[in-house]
């Protein structure tokens, strides 16, 4: 009888180490959640990025193809102009610097 007791306290015992450590481990269910939602990011950022490389794919694909849109690219980002048109560029930060008589005769 005290046998059976002993060998029954054991068993619970064991159990009750399995179960917390089936629970609290890194290989348990909190490690497992854990490892879920980092491979859920991963994906969308695998997602992400695919879209960003299908999009590249179709610029490459218009520019090399679409006289018009290169045209429309080298203007917006070198400021390119074509014969007889004029191009202003406005300081960032909205100030504007005097130029003319005053600049020359502060020089002097």
């Amino acid at each position: 009888m005290l046998r059976r007791r002993f060998l029954l306290g054991l068993l619970v015992l064991i159990n009750v180490v399995l179960i917390l450590r089936l629970g609290f481990s890194e290989q348990g269910y909190f490690g497992y959640r854990e490892l879920d939602q980092k491979v859920q990011e991963l994906e969308l950022r695998i997602e992400n990025a695919d879209n960003r490389t299908l999009e590249l794919s179709r610029e490459i694909r218009r520019l090399k193809s679409d006289k018009a849109y290169q045209e429309k690219i080298i203007r917006n980002r070198m400021n390119y102009v074509k014969e007889n048109e004029l191009l202003y560029i406005f300081p960032e930060s909205g100030e504007l610097k005097p130029q003319g008589e005053t600049t020359d005769a502060k020089q002097n």
